[in-house]
């Protein structure tokens, strides 16, 4: 019909195949993952950055709270309701929300366990993620932790 022959078909019926797989990846690229989440455990916040928290409290600051909302859904994969009540949280310096009836020890508490389990850095992380604090003052936290626990024991 058009006069092309069985070389040309094949080459044209590979670039075909090539394309769709092309198209595909790039679909699949942007789609969300089919499996939950360790984050979407109820109780459980998906990571949020330090230049997230930062972002959003600039975005406060300039009277976008709009803006601030959508880049934590954006980021985090939250819905409505749950970017909302972190980005106040955030703003506000409240610790960030759980899920009803899912309460989690104190920040010292947490820090407590973090630092008996050797993880001294991870519970300096903890303790800025949390409140913000630089990092001197967040080490003088844990060491603050340390410190009173040593003089309850004696």
């Amino acid at each position: 019909m058009f006069g092309l022959g069985t070389v040309e078909v094949l080459v044209l019926a590979v670039i075909v195949i090539a394309l769709v797989g092309v198209g595909l990846a790039a679909v699949r690229a942007g789609a969300r993952p089919a499996g939950p989440l360790a984050w979407r455990s109820p109780g459980l916040l998906p990571p949020v950055s330090a230049d997230l928290q930062h972002r959003v409290r600039e975005l406060y600051a300039e009277n976008k709270k709009i803006e601030a909302i959508k880049l934590i859904r954006e980021q985090t994969g939250l819905g409505l309701k749950e970017a909302k009540d972190l980005a106040e949280a955030l703003v506000a310096g409240r610790p960030l929300p759980v899920a009803p009836g899912h309460a989690r020890p104190d920040l010292a508490s947490r820090v407590r366990e973090l630092k008996a389990a050797g993880r001294g850095e991870q519970a300096v992380f903890l303790v800025r993620g949390e409140t913000g604090m630089g990092q001197a003052e967040a080490e003088r936290f844990v060491e603050a932790i340390d410190v009173a626990d040593a003089a309850g024991e004696a």
